[in-house]
């Protein structure tokens, strides 16, 4: 039986896909699953950047939206740059593959907002072009590139190498009722066509940002995931494999006690304007403090990598109980004694039945 949840949760789920398939083939079988349709788009991500002087590389890649019967948003499946250690980094790019590369967000945004997913690569970068009054050049080969006029570079277009079409990364649209049952519909196919979890997969859980930016509530979570962090690990078997994964950053945990007595969240956001936040932590408490209009979450990256929706599900219920535990007015637990039983105790904080 399948473990019900009480919160509004997305989930963020890694597979791989047998060699000659891709994640196009899973978004098509999930889509067929649902009686719906899958739609092309791009899939905004960065990777760190080894030029000098540019901290990252922003890109869009070819990702897929699956739509139900009446058009309604289902999940996306889409690439991963952390997953690397089963692909075959000379094979050769598949015919349409490509990916968009920028080294600024706000013109990646701009490049997602009027290039067309489906152009061919010599195609897509034409409408930015246009707006800045310039041409698309072929830079060598079956790389295209985008100057202003002025030659200061706005984009690159070039074939997808790699394997980077098999990285299958599932986000759901947030979940209110029935999680379990909605992972299912998604991960069946996954099965069904031979995707498996590759070596540095995770499970990650997008909780509502909201409830938790109260000064209590914001401080017990930096307490949990900072005081408990190894044990937590330990109880959900975090993979050790998994990258861009850490405790909450030393000068937001030493702030802890101030944060408790604060009067207002505007207070919080206030006394955290110095320390730098990461999504790689953890549990990323970076939108917490931003308020997004998009992804709007508190998010928990620390699940170790699965295709089975039961054992998702359970560890989401476990993860959820901790949270709502952090959503009491008083200080959450320090470890003591056996910190798997008090871990498990506190997750039934709150909840009707574990």
């Amino acid at each position: 039986m399948l473990h019900e949840l009480e919160s509004r949760v997305g989930f963020e789920i890694e597979l791989l896909a047998p060699r000659g398939a891709s994640r196009a083939d899973l978004a098509h079988a999930v889509a067929v699953a649902v009686g719906g349709e899958v739609a092309l788009a791009f899939h905004r991500d960065s990777e760190p950047s080894a030029v000098p002087g540019m901290g990252a590389f922003r890109h869009l890649t070819p990702g897929f939206d699956v739509l139900d019967a009446a058009g309604r948003p289902v999940c996306s499946v889409v690439d991963d740059v952390t997953i690397v250690a089963d692909l075959d980094v000379r094979a050769a790019p598949l015919p349409g593959w490509h990916r968009i590369v920028t080294d600024d967000a706000r013109l990646l945004n701009l490049l997602a907002q009027v290039c067309d997913p489906a152009a061919p690569v010599d195609e897509v970068l034409a409408p930015v072009a246009a707006l800045f009054g310039t041409e698309v050049t072929c830079a060598r080969g079956s790389i295209y590139k985008v100057t202003d006029r002025d030659d200061a570079s706005i984009a690159m277009a070039a074939p997808l190498p790699g394997e980077r079409h098999r990285p299958a990364e599932i986000i759901t649209t947030p979940l209110e009722h029935e999680h379990g049952d909605a992972l299912e519909r998604i991960l069946r196919p996954a099965g069904e066509l031979g995707f498996t979890v590759p070596v540095e997969a995770a499970v990650h859980l997008h909780f509502d940002a909201a409830p938790f930016r109260t000064p209590q509530a914001f401080a017990n979570v930096v307490e949990l995931f900072s005081k408990w962090g190894e044990p937590l690990r330990a109880l959900l078997g975090t993979n050790p494999a998994c990258r861009r994964l850490g405790p909450p950053p030393p000068a937001l945990v030493e702030l802890v006690g101030t944060l408790r007595d604060l009067g207002s969240w505007d207070d919080v956001r206030n006394a955290v304007t110095a320390v730098e936040l990461s999504k790689y932590c953890d549990v990323n408490l970076l939108h917490v403090i931003r308020e997004p209009m998009i992804k709007d979450t508190l998010e928990v990256r620390i699940l170790p990598g699965a295709a089975d929706a039961a054992q998702i599900m359970s560890q989401a219920a476990l993860v959820e109980g901790l949270l709502q535990r952090c959503l009491a007015r008083d200080r959450f637990p320090e470890p003591a004694g056996s910190v798997r039983h008090d871990l498990r105790t506190l997750a039934r904080w709150g909840r009707k039945e574990w």
